[in-house]
């Protein structure tokens, strides 16, 4: 259920939605902060569910000591309105048992507040590509036939690689049984691209094949990739039009070796 953070409701008609899947490396979740950082979009809800881990803290978006003080929670809503752009960041993990619970939170919010379309950013597990997965480009991105049919030119423009389907059984003769989509690592990436088909939403996900560790330079090049699309920045690879790293990452990995130790 969203709640608002002032006591009128936020109008999302028309807006574009971007969420992430919390799937292998946290790529999306790193990618949604560079854009809710870069554009300093404003708060103006938070998603309240039993489906999410609970947690809260600080402001991971802090620019003074006393904006630093401000308390944040799990799935939080960040608006730019005149980019007519809406943000859902995720935090905590799903918990397992509540997935199909989440996803269909999800979809019922978004087809009530009159979302123009819905970007997931997503990632999978690198080492579980198929033959023609290595040899190409890693990143892919799937739509919604809704979605298809506004946009579906577009992305084949810009060059970009839709999201393969493999054999059921790799490796074996018979050819009886239908490649299907598999994204392992994409958390609820699959299931929530389904039922926006059967919903009918305008939906795209974009996703990068990634490995565990720092990634960081993963949530780079999935924003840059993304923002060839979206135009969420004219030029970023220039010096004065970088993407602004947030106040949390400083922490990202911890603190640093204890000289102690040496």
């Amino acid at each position: 259920m969203f709640v608002a953070a002032e006591n009128t409701q936020p109008c999302f008609k028309g807006f574009t939605l971007i969420l992430p899947a919390v799937a292998v490396g946290n790529v999306g979740q790193l990618a949604v902060d560079l854009i809710v950082s870069t554009l300093s979009m404003r708060r103006v809800g938070y998603i309240h569910t039993d489906c999410l881990i609970p947690m809260a803290g600080n402001n991971p978006y802090a620019s003074s000591a006393e904006d630093a003080q401000e308390l944040h929670t799990a799935a939080e809503v960040y608006t730019e309105a005149e980019m007519k752009l809406a943000v859902l960041q995720i935090r905590a993990p799903i918990i397992q048992t509540k997935s199909r619970k989440f996803r269909k939170l999800l979809v019922s919010w978004i087809k009530a507040s009159g979302f123009s379309r819905t970007v997931v950013l997503s990632s999978s597990h690198a080492y579980q590509r198929d033959d023609q997965q290595l040899q190409s480009d890693p990143l892919r991105y799937l739509l919604t036939p809704a979605l298809q049919k506004l946009c579906g030119d577009a992305l084949k423009e810009l060059g970009w690689k839709e999201m393969e389907r493999v054999a059921a059984f790799p490796g074996l003769t018979d050819t009886s049984a239908e490649p299907r989509l598999y994204i392992p690592g994409g958390g609820i990436t699959k299931g929530l691209f389904t039922d926006s088909c059967a919903e009918e939403l305008p939906l795209a996900v974009v996703l990068l094949f990634c490995s565990e560790g720092d990634n960081i330079p993963d949530s780079f090049t999935l924003l840059n990739h993304l923002n060839d699309w979206l135009h969420l920045q004219a030029k970023p690879s220039q010096e004065a039009n970088k993407w602004k790293i947030p106040s949390s990452w400083r922490l990202l990995f911890g603190s640093g070796i204890p000289p102690a130790l040496f």
